[in-house]
């Protein structure tokens, strides 16, 4: 059961799923919503244009009506007045058509957030001319809730058409008798009365398609969780192959690590389970800083490293469990343990002046320290 549950898509669909589906071309779509935004963007170009338009209108239809004896025979004359008056009827519908085409590319910017540009959706699928998916698509929930959503409309649109139709007729039969010039504005108020019954019909329709769209969208988007696990392995890389990468990062930083042992001042060891080198700038001042440190077989290769190279090593148990513990790489050591690190830094000058000078002269060499005062609470080992 755990399986077919993991097999089932009931995970939204993460960031990056959204951002392929967009680069596939996939985003939501709601032809009402563009229907509504187009009908509203003419109904409110012809309100505001009303009276131009109109006025626009007799002037074609004037300059169509009207025809010279002369030109009537002449081809030429006739086709330039034809030119004229296309030209003249373009120039008139050209505000309204830009208005309604800027509507049209608004569409994907309110559902989208901007317009989305794929390749991928031009290349060929043979998916698409499949006739048997054609057929199950045809036959498709998708296709029926379509389908009922068609005759809704069609069914919203007729109405309002008999509504305005009915509600005008009146003023429909007696224009048969008006002039022209109180004709065309009475025509153009029912034109705006039929536009907005039919803006009014479309908003209703896009407040219902476009939550519907959405909802489709992002649930055929849908993820199994091991797709989501996937997905996850792919962003964050295979455990396996970051593992390794860890591994060879700590070795690397042990590498860097160990080529300080042989510059430090002194190794403070446990004596075999810690060890940890200090070095002393003068130049930089401060506080000695904690170069190399290391448990176990780690600290065996400080301790053989210092050997090697005659860097001082003392055993101090307490000491060196206490900067294993409390102090980093690279850290200088905290003011708790001044006073214990300074005898032992004491100690390796002491020492340094005996390999210089001492020899020579036959003087004892210092005795290292077997005790050193640590504060209560910082040596793990007295914890314990």
């Amino acid at each position: 059961m755990a399986e077919d549950s993991d097999l089932e898509k009931t995970e939204p669909p993460s960031s990056r799923r959204l951002e392929q589906a967009r680069e596939e071309g996939q985003v939501p779509q709601s032809r009402e919503l563009m229907a509504f935004l187009v009908m509203a963007a003419g109904a409110g170009g012809l309100w505001m244009m009303s009276s131009w338009l109109v006025q626009r209108g007799e002037d074609v239809m004037r300059l169509g009506l009207t025809l010279d004896r002369q030109e009537a025979f002449d081809t030429n004359a006739l086709g330039m007045n034809l030119l004229s008056l296309g030209s003249e009827a373009l120039m008139t519908v050209a505000p309204f058509f830009l208005l309604t085409m800027v509507a049209a590319l608004a569409t994907p910017v309110l559902l989208t957030g901007g317009w989305v540009f794929s390749p991928k959706a031009l290349t060929f699928n043979m998916d698409r001319i499949d006739p048997l998916k054609g057929v199950k698509r045809m036959i498709s929930w998708q296709s029926i809730a379509e389908m009922v959503k068609g005759i809704l409309k069609a069914l919203l649109m007729g109405g309002i058409v008999w509504w305005v139709v009915s509600h005008e007729r009146d003023k429909l039969f007696a224009m048969l008798s008006q002039p022209i010039e109180s004709a065309l504005p009475a025509f153009g108020q029912i034109i705006l009365y039929a536009f907005i019954g039919f803006v009014a019909g479309l908003m209703v329709i896009a407040l219902i398609d476009v939550p519907f769209q959405l909802w489709r969208y992002y649930a055929g988007l849908k993820m199994t969780r091991e797709e989501l696990r996937q997905e996850m392995k792919e962003l964050e890389g295979d455990p396996h192959l970051k593992a390794r990468i860890r591994s060879q990062q700590r070795e690397i930083a042990r590498k860097r690590m160990m080529s300080e042992v042989p510059k430090a001042d002194v190794v403070v060891t446990n004596p075999t389970h810690f060890a940890v080198a200090l070095k002393y700038d003068r130049e930089k001042g401060g506080a000695p800083q904690v170069v190399a440190k290391g448990m176990n077989l780690v600290a065996q290769k400080i301790r053989d490293l210092a050997g090697e190279h005659k860097v001082p090593i003392v055993e101090l148990p307490p000491l060196a469990r206490a900067l294993h513990r409390h102090v980093e790489i690279g850290q200088e050591v905290p003011s708790a343990l001044y006073t214990a690190v300074a005898e032992v830094m004491a100690y390796v000058y002491q020492l340094s002046e005996f390999m210089t000078r001492g020899q020579a002269a036959g003087i004892f060499p210092p005795s290292p320290p077997t005790a050193v005062a640590v504060p209560e609470g910082l040596d793990p080992g007295a914890l314990d």
